[in-house]
């Protein structure tokens, strides 16, 4: 997890829309994803995907290029250059194509949109991404789920299976995450259908209307949450567990939507809470701080454990990081606690 001093500094998702919509695009092992636009849009987010693949152990490049629009493209037009890209690279047969816009081209009015429509012998997706237009990495991604949302066709339901909506891609802990949603599933007989979207092949997001239920990663993407409820008539939960008492609450909504007994799990679940809880009994009076200004953090998953541990909230004590996301499950939450005793053993 990514922790920081205090909630208010800066994410490592922040950023340009044209980021947010890469998240996703480059998480499709079969796809090419070409910016349009200057090449320096592409070098630097090229950069950092390929730092965050290393990160992650997976040893590729992005597929990812750039019309390298020049002076000229950039007061004649670059739709030529485009269409000859969109040429060479469609005629190897790659599963899908997204061509993402830039500042640049939309401001240059360069109609994107109908070069993508022409007839390519793949398909070729269109994504406006231009960071003029507002609404930042988050958006970007939302947008990029949504239009991948409407190109898919009803099947049939896959009993007792979920799909996770809008995994981060570059949250530190991603396949961490998926382990624990993975975990805490098992308890409940339920598998993970689908991942939308990470590492996949473009054929395979044809199963989402497949899944009995959907999770979101987080309540920002309920747009993506209704709209597929909508299509296909699938339930969704709005966020990954935070916290103990939120991953107890977690079981109970999925067991409430698939129709499943879920105490066996719930007691189960309590128990391994209780184990982890047990490991970190020396925090019990330990004094600590989360800023000068507050006693708690503000976080309840955060003011949970504090209060379950017995941990003393003062203005005084040890400097206690904020994990930026919120872990997820009890997993994420002993994660946590392993790196405060480390901050509290060096402190006291």
């Amino acid at each position: 997890m990514n922790v920081i001093p205090h909630i208010t500094e800066s994410l490592r998702l922040e950023g340009c829309t044209i980021l947010g919509a890469l998240s996703i695009t480059t998480a499709i092992r079969d796809a090419v994803t070409v910016i349009h636009g200057p090449s320096g849009c592409t070098q630097h987010n090229f950069s950092l995907l390929h730092a965050t693949f290393l990160a992650d152990g997976i040893a590729a490049l992005p597929h990812l290029l750039s019309t390298h629009l020049t002076e000229d493209e950039i007061i004649f037009g670059g739709e030529e250059v485009l269409e000859t890209l969109l040429k060479d690279i469609s005629a190897p047969g790659p599963g899908c194509i997204f061509v993402l816009s830039t500042c640049i081209v939309d401001t240059i009015g360069d109609d994107t949109s109908a070069v993508c429509r022409k007839s390519w012998g793949v398909p070729v997706i269109y994504l406006p991404t231009a960071g003029f237009l507002g609404g930042g990495f988050n958006q970007g991604l939302i947008n990029t789920l949504m239009t991948l949302s409407h190109r898919i066709e009803p099947v049939e339901k896959q009993p007792l299976t979920v799909a996770l909506i809008g995994e981060k891609n570059l949250e530190y802990e991603v396949e961490t995450n998926y382990a624990e949603i993975t975990r805490l599933l098992n308890l409940l007989g339920v598998r993970v259908e689908l991942r939308f979207v990470r590492d996949l092949c473009f054929a395979d997001i044809d199963r989402l209307g497949g899944a009995a239920l959907n999770i979101l990663r987080e309540p920002l993407l309920a747009p993506v949450g209704q709209m597929l409820e909508w299509k296909f008539g699938t339930p969704f939960i709005d966020c990954m567990p935070e916290g103990f008492s939120g991953t107890l609450r977690f079981l109970a909504e999925v067991a409430h939507h698939l129709d499943l007994d879920v105490p066996p799990a719930l007691r189960k679940e309590t128990a391994h809470q209780d184990e982890v809880c047990a490991k970190f009994a020396d925090f019990r009076g330990v004094a600590v701080n989360f800023g000068a200004e507050h006693r708690l953090s503000g976080i309840p998953a955060i003011d949970e454990v504090v209060t379950t541990l017995g941990l003393q909230p003062t203005g005084e004590g040890v400097m206690l990081p904020l994990p930026v996301p919120v872990p997820i499950g009890t997993a994420g939450m002993e994660r946590l606690l392993h790196r405060w005793r480390r901050v509290i053993h060096v402190s006291l």
